[in-house]
C-alpha cells in the first residue's frame, strides 16, 4: 500500500518571523525603526498597531497654555516617522493572550506574533479620584497631560481675574517627574509677563517630602520655589476634590483651598495590560529594570512609561532603553544570554521662567550631580544649575525629537549614565 504525504506549501509571508509592537508612541516609534534595521526583511516582519493617527509632541503640552506653542505646532501624522517596511495596524487591542503569543484587536482581529513589544505607554486616570472629574472638570480643574486639557487652560487662562493656583501631584509615578514643576515655574514667569503676578498665590502640593524624588535635586528646587515665592505643600495625599467648597482634601484632614486647581491625576497603565494579566496594581507591565523582558514572559519585552521600572516616566528613558533593549531582542533571537543591561538613566530640561532652565542627568543608583553635559569642560549645558543655554536646549529639543529621536538616529550621548564631567561632593 503506498502512502501519500501532502504538505501545504507555505508562502513566504507565512514562513516569516513576526515582530509585534503595541503602541506607536515615542517609545514605539523608535522601536520600529530600530528593529526594522536591524531585522532582515526576508526573514523578519514588524508590524506596529496603534489607534491614534497623529503624533504628539507631548512636551509641547505644557508650552500651550502659556501661549508657547498651539496644537499645529506639536503634532504631525504618526505614519510619518515609521520606517519603510514596517507595517501599521490603525486599531485598539482588545486582548494580548501571551499563551498562544497572539492579539485580538478591538474588531476581532487576532494577529499572531513571535516577539512582542510592548509600548503602550501610560494614561491619565482622573476618574479614580473622588471628585476630581467632577462639576469644575474644565472649568476650574484642568490637566495640561492631554492636548484637550492644555488647550482648555490656554483658553481660561486667558480671561482670569486670579486668586488661588493650585498645582497638585495626586500620586506617583507620572509621566516626566519635572513637568509639574516647570508648571509652577512657568505660572511665575507669565503672569508677572501679564502684570498680575501679585494676585496670583501660586501652591505647589505634592505627596514627596520634597519637591523631587533625588535629594539634591529636590534642594535645589525647593530653594527655587521659596525664591519665587511659590508655596510648596509636601506629604499631601490627595484623598478628595470638593467642587462646592472648591478644596482639596488629604486623607490626613489637610484642606487646601484653589480658585484653579492644575491637576496632576493618577497615572495608569493601558486598560489592555490590566484586562490581560501582565501588569501590576497600576497596570504597569511586570518587567526586569536592566534586561527590560517581562518576567511573566520571555518573548514579551516592555520599553517607556508601559513598563514598571523605577525609571522617569520619561522621553529620554524611551531612548536610552531603545539601545539597551535592541541588543537584548537580537540576543534573545540568537538564543544568548540579555547581557545588556539599562541602568535607569534619565536626562531631563526643565523650564524655569525667565529664559532660563536647569538639566539634571541620573540613573538608579546615582541623583542628579553638578557639571556639564555631555562633554567635560566644554559642556555645553550646565547641570544642576540654572542658564539661559539650558532653556535654549529646552526649547531645540522640539526639532531633535521629530527629526533624530523618533527616527532612532544617533545622538552625541550614550545610553547609559556617564560620571563623565560630573562632580561628586
Amino acid at each position: 500500500m503506498e502512502y501519500i504525504c501532502t504538505v501545504n506549501k507555505l508562502t513566504e509571508e507565512e514562513k516569516m518571523k513576526k515582530l509585534l509592537i503595541l503602541g506607536g508612541g515615542t517609545a514605539g516609534t523608535i522601536m520600529s525603526n530600530k528593529m526594522r534595521k536591524e531585522l532582515p526583511a526576508n526573514e523578519w516582519s514588524v508590524t506596529i498597531v496603534e489607534k491614534e493617527i497623529n503624533h504628539y509632541y507631548q512636551p509641547g503640552f505644557l508650552f500651550i497654555p502659556f501661549e508657547y506653542y498651539k496644537k499645529k505646532d506639536i503634532v504631525k501624522p504618526s505614519l510619518k516617522f515609521f520606517p519603510k517596511g514596517v507595517e501599521f495596524i490603525n486599531s485598539e487591542i482588545d486582548k494580548i493572550d501571551a499563551a498562544k503569543n497572539s492579539i485580538t484587536l478591538i474588531n476581532g482581529t487576532e494577529i499572531n506574533y513571535d516577539i512582542l513589544i510592548i509600548a503602550t505607554g501610560t494614561r491619565i486616570s482622573p476618574e479614580e479620584t473622588p471628585g476630581l472629574k467632577g462639576d469644575l472638570w474644565q472649568k476650574s480643574i484642568f490637566d495640561f497631560y492631554t492636548i484637550e486639557g492644555a488647550e482648555s487652560l490656554a483658553e481660561f487662562f486667558k480671561t482670569w481675574k486670579g486668586g488661588n493656583l493650585v498645582i497638585n501631584v495626586v500620586d506617583n509615578p507620572i509621566k516626566c517627574p519635572v513637568a509639574p514643576l516647570e508648571f509652577a515655574f512657568l505660572a511665575d514667569y507669565y503672569f508677572t509677563g501679564k502684570g498680575m503676578r501679585d494676585k496670583v498665590n501660586i501652591t505647589y502640593v505634592t505627596p514627596l517630602s520634597g519637591a523631587f524624588t533625588k535629594p539634591k535635586a529636590s534642594k535645589m528646587l525647593g530653594s527655587l520655589l521659596g525664591g519665587k515665592n511659590i508655596n510648596l505643600v509636601s506629604d499631601f495625599f490627595l484623598g478628595e476634590v470638593d467642587n462646592v467648597n472648591s478644596k482639596i482634601l488629604d486623607f490626613g484632614g489637610k484642606e487646601i483651598p484653589f480658585d484653579c486647581l492644575i491637576t496632576v491625576p493618577l497615572h495608569t497603565g493601558d486598560q489592555v495590560i490590566s484586562k490581560s494579566g501582565l501588569g501590576d496594581e497600576f497596570g504597569f507591565v511586570k518587567a526586569d529594570k536592566n534586561t527590560l523582558q517581562s518576567i511573566l514572559h520571555k518573548n514579551i519585552f516592555v520599553i517607556g512609561d508601559a513598563g514598571n521600572f523605577p525609571s522617569s516616566k520619561a522621553g529620554s528613558v524611551a531612548h536610552f532603553q531603545a539601545d539597551v533593549l535592541t541588543k537584548n531582542i537580537i540576543s534573545f533571537i540568537e538564543n544568548k544570554p540579555l547581557n545588556e543591561s539599562f541602568d535607569g538613566h534619565s536626562n531631563c530640561y526643565i523650564e524655569t521662567g525667565f529664559g532660563k532652565g536647569i538639566l539634571i542627568d541620573f540613573n538608579y543608583a546615582t541623583e542628579p550631580l553638578p557639571g556639564l553635559y555631555p562633554l567635560p569642560v566644554v559642556g555645553p549645558f550646565k547641570l544642576l544649575k540654572e542658564s539661559r543655554l539650558n532653556h535654549l536646549g529646552k526649547l531645540l529639543f522640539k526639532w531633535i525629537y521629530w527629526n533624530i529621536l523618533l527616527r532612532a538616529r544617533k545622538l552625541p550621548v550614550t545610553s547609559y549614565m556617564s560620571m563623565t564631567g560630573k562632580k561628586q561632593n
